[in-house]
C-alpha cells in the first residue's frame, strides 16, 4: 500500500512516496506552487503514477503544540487534496522536520543552492517516514 507524504508550504510542496509495503519513504519531487488547480493536477498525476492509496500531510504546529494560521491554511489545502484525489488523508505533526532536513543536507555537504532545491522534498520524506513508523508500531 503506497502512501504519499507532503510538506506543504506557501511556495512549494515537497513530495515523498512510500515503497509498496509501506516501510520506507523516498523523495519524489518539489512542486513549485503556481495555483490551486495546477498544484492539485500535479499531485493527482503523481498519485496515479505511483498508485498511492492514501496521503499524509504535514501540519505545522507551534512548539507548545497549538495550531496557528499556517496550520489552518495547510488544512484547507489538505481538504482540497482529499476532494480532488478521493483518497484517505492523514495529518502528521511536522514540527522541526524542515530543521532536521536542513541538518541532514548540511551533513551531506550539499551546496546552499542545492539544499534550497531539495529541503522540502527531504522534509516530506521525514513526515512520511514518521507516519509509516507510527503505523507499524500500532500494528
Amino acid at each position: 500500500m503506497r502512501v504519499m507524504g507532503l510538506d506543504v508550504g506557501t511556495a512549494t510542496i515537497g513530495v515523498a512516496v512510500s515503497d509498496e509495503l509501506g516501510y520506507t519513504a523516498q523523495g519524489v519531487e518539489v512542486i513549485r506552487r503556481t495555483g490551486l488547480k495546477t498544484d492539485l493536477e500535479r499531485l493527482g498525476e503523481l498519485a496515479r503514477a505511483y498508485q498511492v492509496e492514501s496521503v499524509v500531510v504535514g501540519i505545522p504546529r507551534n512548539m507548545n503544540g497549538t495550531y496557528g494560521p499556517a496550520a489552518e491554511e495547510v488544512r484547507r489545502f489538505a481538504q482540497e487534496i482529499k476532494k480532488r484525489l478521493g483518497l484517505p488523508l492523514y495529518e502528521e505533526d511536522e514540527r522541526l522536520t524542515t530543521v532536521a532536513a536542513e541538518r541532514a543536507l548540511l551533513e551531506a555537504d550539499l551546496s546552499r543552492r542545492r539544499r534550497r532545491q531539495v529541503v522540502d522534498q527531504v522534509a516530506a520524506v521525514l513526515i512520511l517516514q514518521s507516519f509509516l513508523q507510527r503505523r507499524r508500531q500500532k500494528g
